[in-house]
């Protein structure tokens, strides 16, 4: 059983869209972030990924995007993830909020399946991954970002939620370094341990 899931948040067309220059973004980090994944998956772990579909007719969507075009509706072309990212061995789970916990399955899967620590990546990292890696330390998850898998519209944002997330919920590493770590263990050491 895998002790570890990659979790990844709103890899989705519609967000990398959105950020200024988002498709070179992607083609500079495309190929580093999929030897990242394919690490993971090669020494039996699970990558999850969270899809952020958004429901017109739900008031607090209403609310939050007051008379704007409501991004990742279910249906539309560029609410689709981006295929470079998917493998066929990995779980896609939908997510209507911006935690991948939030009133999901995905608490049971990870239990299911075993999982101790989660690596939480992805787009806007002051918003969906910080939301999803706090929800994770809450239940009891080992969490870690590696800072070379998640991305903000702005590098301040990033900067700042990680050195949030750093002094309250996770371990911040780059990939390379956690991938070593995993192939000299099968988990890898809660944040409280690495401070001491």
């Amino acid at each position: 059983m895998p002790n570890i899931a990659v979790l990844t948040n709103d890899l989705q067309y519609e967000f990398i869209d959105k950020m200024p220059g988002g498709r070179e973004l992607l083609s500079r980090v495309a190929p580093q972030f999929n030897m990242f994944l394919g690490a993971i998956r090669a020494l039996g772990h699970v990558v999850v990924h969270l899809q952020l579909i958004n429901d017109p007719a739900d008031p607090q969507i209403q609310r939050r995007f007051r008379g704007k075009d409501i991004p990742a509706i279910k249906g539309t072309p560029n609410a689709e993830l981006i295929k470079d990212f998917v493998h066929p061995s990995d779980i896609v789970m939908v997510k209507h909020r911006d935690s991948g916990f939030y009133e999901t399955p995905l608490d049971d899967k990870l239990k299911e399946l075993g999982v101790k620590t989660i690596l939480v990546t992805g787009i806007q990292t002051q918003i969906c991954v910080q939301t999803t890696a706090a929800d994770g330390f809450f239940r009891g998850y080992k969490v870690w970002v590696p800072e070379d898998g998640v991305f903000s519209l702005k590098e301040e944002d990033k900067k700042r939620s990680l050195e949030w997330m750093a002094s309250y919920c996770a371990a911040i590493a780059p990939g390379a370094e956690i991938i070593k770590r995993l192939r000299q263990s099968d988990d890898l050491p809660s944040r409280e341990e690495l401070l001491g």
